[in-house]
């Protein structure tokens, strides 16, 4: 359902709050962010075919049909799905996904604006806020309009095949651990992040940890000069808040 002028008047006025607090691209710059270690990794491609986006924890909310997809779209596509890991340390954390990307052009974005369905209260941000999306299994997925449909086609024929049995446990823990067997830099040996193809269609679905679990987080559209879409980025760990304070503290 497109927005109203109403909302996209609000939209306008309430611009600069909307705005990410952090260059989204030291993410995928620089070595070295509060004094933690980055490192980039490609999980493979993301399936865009009709250029309209969800981001959903995909065994929480991703299998509901109404889900909507944000209102701005890009250009229809195959996206290289790049992630910013905050590396290991000597204290024996894992490694810590801080941010996933798309990149639909090669223009530089020179700002991070949230990206929104339409009808969230706008006039009601205050500074700080942000809209994002869910997480209570502890794990995102950026999902086109159309793999949306096949997914919920897919996880309603699995539970017509397989009563009572558990998504996760029955079907996606082997292939997350087979992620990791393939895969292992930067992953638990359950698994962290799987590039899942779904069964019967040509589409790629990318499927990762969101960074410290569960919680709120926020999705920008990343803009070129001309105001354009040139990336997307879900922000799981705002490194220097969180890293930065640790450092003062000690």
């Amino acid at each position: 359902m497109a927005p109203t002028s109403e909302w996209l008047s609000h939209l306008e006025e309430k611009r600069e709050k909307l705005k990410s607090p952090v260059d989204l691209n030291t993410y995928f710059t620089l070595p070295e962010i509060a004094g933690k270690q980055l490192d980039i990794m490609d999980i493979g491609p993301c399936s865009v075919p009709t250029g309209e986006i969800l981001v959903r924890d995909p065994l929480c909310y991703l299998a509901v049909r109404g889900e909507q997809p944000y209102f701005r779209t890009v250009s229809a596509g195959t996206y290289r799905t790049e992630v910013s890991v905050v590396k290991p340390d000597d204290e024996g954390d894992c490694a810590r996904y801080a941010a996933v990307r798309l990149r639909f052009s090669d223009k530089p974005a020179i700002r991070f604006e949230e990206a929104l369905i339409g009808h969230e209260d706008i006039g009601g941000l205050e500074d700080g806020e942000y809209f994002g999306f869910n997480v209570d299994a502890g794990l995102g997925s950026i999902c086109d309009k159309r793999l949306h449909q096949a997914f919920c086609d897919f996880v309603e024929k699995w539970h017509e095949e397989h009563p009572g049995e558990n998504l996760y446990d029955h079907y996606f823990a082997t292939l997350f651990a087979e992620s990791y067997r393939q895969h292992p830099e930067y992953q638990r040996s359950g698994g962290d992040w799987l590039n899942w193809q779904i069964p019967g269609t040509e589409y790629h679905l990318p499927i990762f940890q969101s960074g410290f679990g569960d919680g709120a987080y926020p999705v920008y559209w990343g803009l070129d000069q001309a105001g354009e879409i040139c990336q997307m980025v879900i922000q799981f760990i705002d490194i220097e808040l969180t890293y930065g304070e640790e450092e003062e503290e000690d």
